[in-house]
């Protein structure tokens, strides 16, 4: 296949998660405080989606294991949103089940699967285990913010979910730069600047509210 079709589907990807914190910055700068629009949590799944097609193209394990960990946060979001009961029935069905057909994919030709992405020559095992735990990282945000949200009983972004995917986006960028992979190390760099920016606004919002207490 093209490596310049497959680079195509992880800009793509990386396309919808930038500006899903692009969207998410722009909107916490103007209200002054972080906010969790519905826009990111769609833009988060279609990136999930295309992203996770690219790192099946590329053979990279890491990249697949990162949004397989956090596809489903994403869903859990959009029914948190309200957006989910709106999505045509057929969309769900192919929304709901794209995972679960992957693994059994998987497991049917597990031996092949196991050579192609774990004893490829152009990938060492050290790299892969550095890629994953930096995947596993930047997943666990979500994790903490599905749980943060849960006791909320609302979809919201605290302070940790920025702690957690600054140090997960900067691991990741470390593997991109061993794997020579374009599209994380831009995708992370842009993303790194917009974690820092909302963990300085959190801090300010903390403050002016202590400040009025």
């Amino acid at each position: 296949m093209s490596n310049l079709f497959v680079l195509s589907i992880g800009f793509l990807a990386q396309l919808f998660f930038s500006a899903r914190i692009l969207v998410q910055w722009f909107l916490s700068e103007k209200a002054g405080k972080v906010l969790s629009p519905s826009i990111f949590w769609i833009f988060s799944l279609m990136g999930a989606y295309l992203l996770c097609i690219y790192g099946w193209l590329r053979n990279d394990f890491a990249i697949i294991l990162g949004q397989f960990m956090s596809y489903y946060v994403y869903l859990w979001n959009l029914k948190g949103k309200g957006i989910w009961k709106n999505i045509a029935p057929i969309l769900k069905w192919v929304l709901v089940l794209t995972p679960f057909i992957a693994v059994c994919f998987v497991l049917c030709h597990a031996k092949t699967f196991i050579q192609d992405f774990f004893q490829n020559d152009t990938i060492p095992l050290a790299i892969i285990i550095l890629g994953s735990i930096g995947q596993i990282l930047f997943t666990l945000r979500f994790v903490y913010q599905l749980c943060y949200s849960y006791k909320k009983g609302m979809s919201v972004l605290p302070g940790g979910f920025w702690l957690i995917s600054l140090f997960g986006s900067l691991l990741i960028i470390i593997y991109g730069i061993m794997r020579l992979d374009i599209v994380l190390i831009i995708g992370q760099t842009f993303g790194s600047i917009a974690y820092m920016r909302n963990l300085w606004i959190g801090h300010n919002n903390m403050v002016m509210n202590d400040e009025k207490l």
